[in-house]
């Protein structure tokens, strides 16, 4: 696969997911009742659902700047992780299997743009040896 069509896959996923979670958290911000009433059925506290529907809008600004904020997107994925893996789990054991489908679409659609984003910024991680860890604490 070349670089033109994992930047290509890469920026729809981010934008299908953008789309979602922006609406998502937009919704819970104005207590729209199609996602509110279902949230609270769920047993989430309102002031909880507030909470997320920032943490939501947060992370779609940060996951559409492009090139920039690297290890903030790593959080974003993670974030957007344990929300869809919440969502999968008190759905299933409140309503039952049905309304999980679209959690199991969102798994799909962020999974493949999360292998996407570290095809386009792999990860680079380097062995600490002593000498370099005492120059670390040097610097504070």
């Amino acid at each position: 696969m070349n670089l033109k069509t994992s930047k290509t896959i890469y920026w729809s996923g981010a934008i299908f997911i953008s789309l979602w979670f922006g609406a998502s958290g937009f919704f819970e911000l104005t207590k729209n009742p199609v996602v509110w009433d279902i949230t609270v059925k769920l047993g989430y506290p309102p002031h909880f659902i507030y909470i997320l529907g920032v943490a939501k809008l947060l992370g779609v600004a940060v996951l559409l700047t492009p090139n920039r904020f690297l290890r903030l997107k790593e959080w974003v994925f993670a974030g957007i992780f344990f929300d869809i893996t919440f969502a999968f789990f008190s759905k299933l054991a409140v309503l039952g299997f049905a309304p999980t489908v679209d959690a199991i679409i969102a798994f799909i659609a962020i999974s493949i743009t999360y292998i996407m984003f570290r095809k386009l910024y792999p990860a680079t991680y380097t062995k600490a040896g002593a000498e370099q860890v005492v120059n670390n604490f040097e610097r504070v």
